[in-house]
């Protein structure tokens, strides 16, 4: 019985498709990736904006029509999508067999096999149970690298987020749970481990009654063979200065963090319900520059806010000029049913959106063009990704560089390098985002 099973969405997400993929290979299933020789269709879903929504709903109609032909003997839809629609999901695609809720996805191997008999069943539990660590997964980023899930939910409610009515409140899971699935992903050839969570810098508050990122960092530290620990989704707010210091003083920990901003306009940020404004933001990021000199910021921002004027758009184009971000992504805003935002007045047309997009995008593009010049001639470390061999090149990251997300080293070499590799390397030049480097050690 082969299954493709198709993951769309966040690295969170990515994470639940690893842990189902585990259950089901422990169970004997087999999988593939041409749809032509599937005979169960697993999509993991997502819903978190109308673009994501979209291609959820769009995967999910092509594999009913498979359905449909005969083709398939199960389909079953799983993740945000499934658990926000779980209803009209069941109602309006008669071709899905089951339909399996965020929490839900540790009955995975139950649903698939009581389709298979003929009995047909859903899953939704609720969205607020414990969540806890998994050392099953079958992990699907290449092998040496890897997200680790610490948390689950959000407190947070900010005013164009669907995702704690989806994924429920703030949940850490436990911190031996999560040293345990280290250490397995190390032993497993893992390098480097990505942290993520709808917000890492909170980990440990609702278990702990403190912010125990800082004691899970030095923890996975002490694990032998592991080389870079890279942080996601830290909001500005909850980073602490015993956060910036671990970062600072742990050498395996990258000097890297993904801090979501989401504007540089006060008025924005308090219609958004964030929790600071571009003073108190602005602050933040002198501070770990200070602390941190060679630190890479990462951010995140929405453009077209409900109510956003155009002296709110040049609040944020100013901000973004003056705080030059290393890494910057922008979002279209994008109205989701059952938040606050979608209800409010002054919508923003999407020529308008589309427009401040592009401005915001052709700014930070002036900037990191900039940055990546100015890394020319320095020495770093880089993690071998993977290599173009008609070029006889390889391609690379440094601490500066998520994957998926950001540039590439770009090295050439007639040494014979692995992915998960680390090499010495000094920069000899850039092309827009990406870099070029040779080989020193």
């Amino acid at each position: 019985m082969k299954i493709l099973f198709i993951s769309l969405g966040c690295d969170k997400n990515l994470v639940d498709s690893e842990i189902m993929l585990g259950m089901l290979a422990q169970k004997g299933y087999l999988f593939t990736d041409d749809e032509k020789e599937a005979e169960v269709v697993v999509i993991n879903t997502c819903c978190f904006i109308n673009d994501a929504k979209e291609e959820s709903i769009q995967t999910i109609l092509d594999m009913a029509e498979r359905k449909k032909e005969g083709q398939l003997k199960a389909l079953i839809v799983t993740g945000c999508l499934a658990q926000r629609y779980y209803d009209e999901i069941q109602k309006e695609i008669p071709e899905v067999d089951a339909v399996v809720g965020t929490t839900a996805i540790d009955s995975i191997v139950e649903t698939l096999e009581s389709v298979l008999a003929g009995k047909g069943t859903n899953h939704r539990e609720n969205i607020h149970r414990p969540v806890h660590g998994n050392q099953k997964r079958i992990v699907t980023t290449g092998g040496y690298y890897a997200y680790l899930k610490i948390a689950e939910g959000c407190n947070k409610r900010c005013t164009y987020c669907i995702i704690p009515k989806i994924r429920g409140n703030y949940r850490s899971i436990p911190m031996e749970e999560l040293l345990k699935e280290a250490q397995t992903l190390v032993d497993g050839g893992v390098r480097e481990l990505i942290l993520v969570a709808q917000e890492t810098t909170l980990y440990g508050t609702d278990l702990y009654d403190e912010k125990a990122l800082p004691q899970l960092l030095r923890a996975l530290c002490k694990i032998e063979g592991l080389s870079w620990i890279r942080l996601l989704y830290c909001y500005p707010e909850e980073i602490t200065d015993e956060l910036i210091q671990v970062i600072k003083c742990e050498k395996k920990i990258c000097h890297y963090l993904d801090i979501p901003v989401q504007s540089g306009s006060d008025r924005v940020l308090r219609r958004m319900g964030r929790r600071t404004d571009s003073r108190q933001i602005s602050k933040m990021i002198h501070h770990l520059r200070e602390e941190i000199p060679d630190i890479c910021i990462r951010t995140t921002l929405i453009t077209g806010f409900p109510g956003e004027t155009q002296e709110d758009h040049e609040d944020t184009m100013d901000f973004v000029n003056d705080m030059e971000f290393d890494r910057l992504g922008v979002f279209t805003y994008s109205p989701e049913e059952g938040t606050p935002a979608a209800e409010m007045p002054d919508q923003i047309t999407e020529e308008v959106k589309q427009l401040r997009w592009d401005e915001i995008m052709e700014l930070q593009q002036e900037i990191a063009f900039d940055l990546a010049e100015d890394m020319v001639g320095k020495s770093l470390e880089a993690m071998i990704e993977g290599k173009m061999p008609e070029e006889n090149v390889y391609v690379a990251r440094t601490y500066k560089d998520a994957p998926g997300v950001d540039g590439y080293l770009f090295i050439h070499t007639d040494r014979l390098l692995l992915s998960g590799d680390l090499v010495k390397v000094t920069i000899t030049g850039s092309n827009e985002y990406d870099l070029i480097g040779e080989i020193t050690a």
